[in-house]
């Protein structure tokens, strides 16, 4: 491995990192001091090496056999949000959701609410066009910056981006470590109140206390994933230590003992249940990363 001025950990337990506390370690785990760090670091890495960001892990399964390469998790030096002007923000990487949104309340700006019922970070937020409550981050980003596989820092505007529902055109290995969100004046009030609403919604409709990995299919043009999951019987269904939840339908639980291989076997069965029922292919919202 490059030198490093941050933190790499060889053979690091990913489990305790993850929403669902499942799987495997990585090869090498790699927390950058800076953007300078990371630049370096992947700039001087073997090209045939893999990289794999990692945000707050809430929307992923590691599988047990572990990732093979890096894994980069940005830390606190990628946790900044700054506000530029009377209705944009400067987010790195490796802020939440719900940092950015309470910024974004005590600054008067309003139209970003949504993230705060999102869990994960800036970066996966940008890769994926994160979105929820009629919302998500297309509407928003104005510009990313991001550090290339080969270690180059480029900046891309929103129309760079190839958004689509739940993706985006950002290459693999690819990092985002800064965001600039737009929204529009409001009175911190109406934003408070809104962000409210929103985490009331939530906990009251999602297993929120569970360890789960968010939703777990897109939704069909035409369709809600969970109903189409309900629909075909699978509401509470179950796979070694891993359950669909009965609270929500599109979340998949780890009861205390599952494997992700138990989570990820679940997942197929409820889409292969869903196909003979409704005829309709879930599409896996979450992502599965590693050997099986």
């Amino acid at each position: 491995m490059p030198p490093v001025r941050g933190r790499l950990t060889p053979n690091a337990p990913l489990a305790p990192l993850v929403w669902f506390k499942t799987g495997g370690a990585a090869e090498w785990l790699f927390e950058p001091a800076d953007a300078d760090d990371l630049a370096d670091f992947l700039r001087a890495l073997d090209p045939t090496v893999p990289v794999w960001p990692l945000g707050l892990g809430s929307n992923l399964i590691v599988r047990d056999g572990g990732v093979p390469g890096v894994v980069v998790r940005l830390g606190k030096p990628f946790a900044k949000v700054d506000r530029l002007d009377a209705t944009t923000l400067s987010c790195g990487g490796g802020a939440s959701g719900i940092l950015v949104s309470s910024t974004a309340r005590d600054a008067g700006i309003g139209g970003i609410e949504f993230l705060r019922s999102i869990p994960g970070t800036v970066g996966g937020f940008v890769r994926m066009n994160g979105g929820a409550y009629g919302r998500e981050v297309a509407d928003i980003l104005r510009r990313a910056t991001v550090v290339l596989r080969s270690g180059e820092r480029v900046e891309l505007a929103a129309a760079d981006l190839g958004y689509t529902y739940r993706h985006s055109a950002l290459p693999d290995g690819a990092i985002v470590i800064d965001a600039v969100f737009a929204g529009h004046p409001a009175e911190p009030a109406a934003v408070g109140a809104e962000m409210d609403r929103i985490a009331a919604e939530r906990e009251a409709s999602q297993p929120l206390r569970s360890k789960t990995g968010g939703s777990t299919f897109k939704n069909p043009a035409g369709h809600k994933a969970w109903a189409l999951v309900d629909a075909a019987g699978c509401r509470g269904l179950t796979r070694g230590g891993a359950q669909v939840s009965e609270k929500h339908c599109n979340f998949l639980l780890n009861l205390g003992s599952a494997t992700s291989a138990d989570i990820e076997a679940l997942g197929e069965e409820v889409r292969d249940r869903v196909r003979a029922q409704s005829g309709v292919t879930l599409e896996w919202e979450i992502q599965r990363v590693g050997l099986a």
